[in-house]
């Protein structure tokens, strides 16, 4: 199969690690091309703020594992950071993506917006031409695998997302939010998420704050006791507000220790971005405390239980799509057996029309209708057992009709 993934997920390596090796546009890029060039045959990197993962088909797959175990620590530079890496092949590597993209290996079991982030990741490496047969048909399996589980067990139905999760956080801390006020940094799916938990909440006010203004303005008329601010504002709030809620996409600090005004009263921040949004150096001021990804790990809803219930559900869905994949491995082998049948025929083809030619005056028309027919002619000669071949389930039985084809033929 020769398929495998390496990478750094929430399972395994603790928020300040994860952060260091999320991968840019640019990086991805550049990482790509690097690894096309060196003999990967198929890259597709999915970075995220839980994890970074690059998946690759190639030759040598245990040996190209190797080899990006040391990618990460030479291009990230992070002491110690192989003793984080997790690396899976072949099958296990295939049923890693089809419970990432379920949603079955997240923080909140069967979150949805994985399964966007895995469409996404998937489509910039098709934009670079390195997604090809294999994983265009892998990535798709996985993609609609998990439409399946979502759609037969509900499991997202679940009300569990990271938002939802870190709203119940703050209540644990804090008590009621009931006329509290809070300040949300970013204008993603996260906070938008965040903005209708925390309605139900029944704050006093919600202040939003995002780099690009305007993507807010559209709130007022959306929600009561949303009031916009400027980005560039947004330490001015901070004496007036219970709650800060960030998550943006920020490679950089957006709420800075070195900027922060002195706070009068208590403010609870929570971090929901990676990298990290919040200076964690914040925590010592006075009056502050901040949280984390990390922190959530640790209030997973009643409802959990549920969830992994359904969970087993999904696995088991999983298992079939996994057999069902490596059938379909299996009889691409057959490929460049029918690929050298094609071009068999091809040369027979070419080789008895210019004999024709050579041999008769035809005219054009007639001449097209000898080549069609030829052509078709040619065609059902090799149809039948290229689908005979197909239909071979026994493994061992088709390596030996293949062999059988090309002997015969001189393929």
């Amino acid at each position: 199969m020769n398929i495998g993934v390496i990478g750094i997920n929430h399972n395994l390596a603790p928020i300040n690690i994860r952060e260091n090796v999320s991968f840019t546009d640019v990086q991805k890029i550049e990482a790509i091309n690097y690894f096309l060039d060196r003999d990967i045959d198929e890259v597709v990197i999915l970075s995220t703020c839980n994890r970074s993962e690059i998946y690759i088909q190639a030759k040598n797959i245990d040996e190209k594992i190797k080899f990006l175990e040391d990618f990460y620590e030479r291009f990230f530079n992070v002491a110690d950071i192989k003793e984080y890496l997790f690396s899976k092949k072949n099958t296990s590597a295939v049923e890693h993506l089809f419970k990432v993209a379920s949603g079955l290996d997240s923080i909140v079991l069967g979150e949805d917006q994985i399964l966007g982030q895995v469409k996404d990741a998937h489509d910039f490496s098709m934009q670079l031409g390195s997604s090809k047969k294999i994983f265009n048909k892998l990535f798709r399996e996985a993609i609609n695998v998990a439409k399946d589980i979502k759609n037969t067990t509900k499991i997202s139905h679940q009300p569990l997302s990271i938002s939802y999760i870190g709203v119940k956080f703050i209540q644990s801390k804090i008590g009621k939010l009931e006329g509290k006020k809070a300040l949300l940094i970013g204008m993603g799916k996260m906070n938008k998420l965040t903005i209708k938990y925390l309605k139900e909440e029944k704050l006093d006010t919600i202040y939003v704050s995002n780099r690009n203004h305007g993507k807010i303005m559209e709130l007022e008329s959306k929600f009561k006791n949303i009031i916009p601010i400027r980005y560039e504002d947004r330490y001015k709030v901070m004496n007036d507000i219970d709650i800060v809620i960030s998550a943006t996409s920020s490679p950089h600090m957006v709420i800075r220790y070195d900027e922060m005004p002195k706070i009068q009263k208590k403010i609870l921040m929570m971090d929901i971005a990676l990298p990290r949004d919040i200076d964690p150096k914040i925590n010592k001021l006075e009056n502050i405390e901040i949280y984390d990804i990390d922190n959530l790990k640790d209030i997973q809803d009643k409802n959990d239980n549920k969830r992994k219930e359904l969970a087993k559900i999904g696995s088991q869905m999983i298992s079939e799509k996994i057999i069902e994949f490596i059938e379909w491995i299996d009889s691409i082998k057959i490929d460049p057996t029918i690929e050298s049948l094609n071009d068999k025929c091809l040369e027979i083809r070419e080789d008895t029309l210019d004999y024709i030619y050579r041999k008769t005056n035809l005219d054009n028309r007639d001449k097209k209708i000898i080549d069609k027919m030829l052509t078709s002619a040619l065609k059902r000669l090799i149809r039948e057992p290229i689908i005979n071949l197909k239909q071979i389930k026994d493994k061992g039985k088709r390596e030996e009709y293949i062999k059988l084809i090309e002997e015969l033929f001189e393929l």
